[in-house]
């Protein structure tokens, strides 16, 4: 069977089940998929978690098919849930938002679903990754002495904005590519990037 009748195949049998067995148990199921996804960030054009394990089938093609090496497969220590199923190192290295998307491009199961313009209204340009932020206590602008190093490094028009010679970014332009931590030079880097489901995880934990 292909790959992708396989994850059609797989989905399918997901829902017969989510109808039989009830609305609460499928949310209860993704709640805890968005809990563990709090850990790490997923490529450009990911499914919301559960359906996106749903339909991944751990070949490969999109780590294969970034030209930047920025996605790697989840290792097998964290369970085999998620093992083999592919995230984006944003810690070492940025998302370079590649014009033709080839990540995209090279998923079979559509697991990485690039949306298409439906009528007049145009598909989003960009995906959102990640939320990323600037920690002021460790930014080298902000200390005092100038520095720069990031202002060439946003593809996104007014993601990263300056108070004078300080940036910051604003989270409703910012797609969290982590382009402008890969230009950080100091160590530790002083843009945080992390997991859009982090907020999730953390007001699931508060309830």
């Amino acid at each position: 069977m292909p790959d992708s009748d396989f994850s059609n195949a797989r989905r399918a049998f997901f829902r017969r089940a989510a109808h039989k067995t009830g609305e609460a148990i499928v949310r209860q199921a993704d709640a805890h998929a968005a809990g563990r996804a709090a850990h790490w960030i997923r490529p450009p054009w990911a499914l919301d978690e559960l359906e996106f394990l749903l339909a991944c089938t751990r070949c490969g093609a999109c780590v294969e098919a970034c030209p930047h090496g920025v996605i790697f497969a989840l290792p097998a220590r964290l369970g085999a849930q998620v093992a083999g199923t592919p995230a984006l190192d944003l810690l070492h290295h940025g998302c370079h938002l590649c014009e033709d998307w080839p990540c995209a491009e090279s998923c079979e199961p559509a697991a990485l679903a690039r949306p298409v313009s439906e009528g007049a209204a145009p598909p989003p340009r960009l995906p959102r990754l990640a939320r990323a932020a600037i920690d002021t206590t460790a930014c080298l602008a902000w200390q005092g002495p100038e520095c720069g190093a990031c202002a060439a490094s946003c593809p996104v028009e007014g993601a990263l904005c300056w108070d004078g010679e300080k940036p910051r970014i604003d989270m409703d332009r910012c797609c969290g590519c982590g382009l402008c931590r890969e230009a950080c030079i100091v160590d530790p880097r002083a843009v945080r990037v992390g997991s859009l489901y982090r907020r999730e995880a953390a007001a699931g934990e508060r309830e």
